[in-house]
């Protein structure tokens, strides 16, 4: 309440505005209602803006969506291929340049955000004024966040292949006259990607975590940035929305990685 009134307050202001807001109820009945509230779609009122939490959300919401999704499409379309790739060619050149490609990556966005200004740090355009521009914006952004998790599930997943290509079942379908080719696409990549399952399904968590940094460094106005002002602001009705959403996600990504064993493994029983 103190937050609100400022040093202003009297204990009249602060026990009036405390019967307002419900504070003089227990604990668990202010949980409780909010949380129906929740359910329901309400998040509360701002204390800093005056405005629905839900409003404020909804604001930011698809722009922190949009730079999750275009990191995990990005970790996805280039690590799981890359890691077939080096697990299949051990040894080559491929496989021994994972250190060169990273620092080319980094290079490519200085090559084209300082050099080039192709994507230029600052000057950040809303999907609501150009959806083009707001996609560009986005690219070298989801590139910070998912270069190093690209490194990280290609080493996993080759040596999840490279191990499930020394087991028994291997070699019998080798001595049946199975290529190497036939063998991983058919019997390995798919005992092979369950571990690496799980590792996807932590960073998708990781994400949206890393988002948070990523908004501030590149100035984007997502959900990270929200976040950080209102408990700078001791905005606690924005602050409990946002993490029961974070909540929310970690549970549902591993739900559905739990939903994914069980596809890629038939033996996998959820209980």
């Amino acid at each position: 309440a103190t937050a609100i009134l400022g040093t202003s307050a009297t204990p009249e202001s602060l026990a009036a505005l405390r019967e307002e807001m419900g504070l003089n109820r227990p604990i668990f009945v202010q949980y409780g209602s909010w949380l129906l509230g929740f359910l329901q779609g309400d998040f509360g009122t701002s204390y800093s803006y005056h405005i629905p939490v839900a409003e404020m959300i909804a604001q930011k919401l698809p722009i922190t969506a949009m730079l999750t999704l275009f990191s995990f499409l990005l970790m996805i379309l280039v690590s799981i291929p890359l890691g077939i790739w080096t697990a299949r060619k051990e040894g080559g050149l491929l496989d021994r340049s994972l250190t060169v490609i990273n620092l080319l990556g980094v290079a490519c966005t200085y090559i084209f955000g300082v050099g080039l200004r192709i994507f230029v740090p600052g000057q950040f355009v809303s999907y609501t004024q150009s959806w083009p521009k707001f996609l560009v914006y986005l690219i070298f952004p989801a590139i910070s966040i998912g270069i190093s998790r690209i490194a990280m599930t290609v080493k996993m997943l080759r040596a999840s292949i490279l191990n499930q290509m020394e087991r028994d079942y291997v070699r019998t379908a080798r001595s049946r006259g199975s290529t190497k080719d036939r063998i991983l696409r058919k019997h390995v990549l798919r005992n092979a990607i369950i571990p690496v399952i799980t590792f996807i399904a932590t960073s998708m968590a990781e994400i949206v975590a890393s988002s948070i940094v990523i908004e501030q460094v590149f100035a984007i106005p997502g959900i990270g940035v929200l976040l950080l002002s209102s408990i700078n602001n001791r905005d606690f009705p924005v602050v409990q929305a946002l993490v029961m959403i974070l909540v929310l996600w970690v549970v549902l990504v591993n739900f559905l990685a739990a939903l994914l064993y069980q596809y890629m493994d038939p033996r996998i029983r959820l209980r």
